[in-house]
């Protein structure tokens, strides 16, 4: 039976998601692929904020091809520092158009938001075709996997190969404000906390699949009221509906490798 995973926000820190891989026995003491019949998924958010951005897309690239040659499988969803990373790339400092703001650009936000140039040089023109045609949605072993705790995806569809497919056309757009306004939608968080959380929670998994939602992007320990380096497990909430997984790595949390058992 396989085994799944599930990892989120590594943030430019791939001696740390290497170091929990090896812990989980995902990968060997070598740093390759070792997980025999087990699919690990990456919830987004590689580049930014840490040194290494590049070096997590290109570990996961590495460990996705010897998975495929092998056993087992690796799988990604982009976060909304991927949509960054890209419009950055892609945009640069070109203004976006609206109403009464005139200093709005890729750049600027990329910069506010701890883009690193040197991910910018490195990153090639393979690895931007690659991840323009990643997904932002899974379904796997009864959990709906996602970066952002939004229900912003279903502004593009109503199944999840209907978003995925919609989010990939538009970022194979030459429009700056249709990659703006993905930019805009994957920054929203914080929707599945409060009262309105679980029924939230439960709309989604109506509609889109799946009995839990495991996501990324808002940090285990704000929500907790604690340093990220004394978080040790993802944060249950929302009536058990839903598993938060980003535990700050970036910011002194671990790189939480969380297995996750089917519901």
């Amino acid at each position: 039976m396989t085994a799944t995973y599930a990892v989120s926000d590594v943030h430019g820190h791939p001696e740390k998601l290497t170091a929990s891989l090896r812990a989980a026995g995902l990968v060997d003491e070598a740093g390759d692929w070792a997980g025999q019949d087990a699919r690990l998924w990456l919830l987004g958010d590689f580049f930014d904020r840490g040194p290494d951005g590049i070096g997590v897309l290109n570990l996961v690239r590495k460990l996705g091809d010897q998975a495929a040659a092998g056993t087992g499988e690796v799988r990604m969803l982009l976060g909304n520092h991927e949509i960054l990373a890209l419009g950055m790339r892609k945009f640069g400092d070109t203004f976006v158009p609206h109403d009464g703001i005139t200093s709005r650009s890729f750049e600027r936000s990329w910069a506010l938001n701890g883009g690193q140039d040197r991910d910018q040089e490195l990153l090639t023109d393979d690895d931007v075709a690659w991840l323009l045609d990643q997904p932002m949605l899974g379904l796997d072993a009864g959990h709906l996997l996602m970066h952002s705790d939004t229900a912003e995806y279903v502004e593009w569809g109503s199944t999840i190969d209907e978003i995925n497919a919609g989010a990939r056309a538009d970022l194979h757009s030459d429009d700056i404000t249709v990659w703006w306004e993905t930019w805009r939608r994957m920054t929203a968080r914080y929707v599945f906390r409060g009262e309105n959380g679980p029924a939230i929670a439960r709309t989604l998994l109506q509609h889109l699949g799946g009995h839990r939602i495991v996501h990324g992007h808002s940090i285990v320990a704000d929500q907790l009221g604690i340093d990220p380096a004394w978080v040790t497990e993802p944060l249950l909430y929302c009536d058990d509906l839903v598993l938060g997984i980003d535990a700050g790595t970036f910011d002194g949390g671990p790189s939480l490798v969380v297995q996750l058992d089917p519901l």
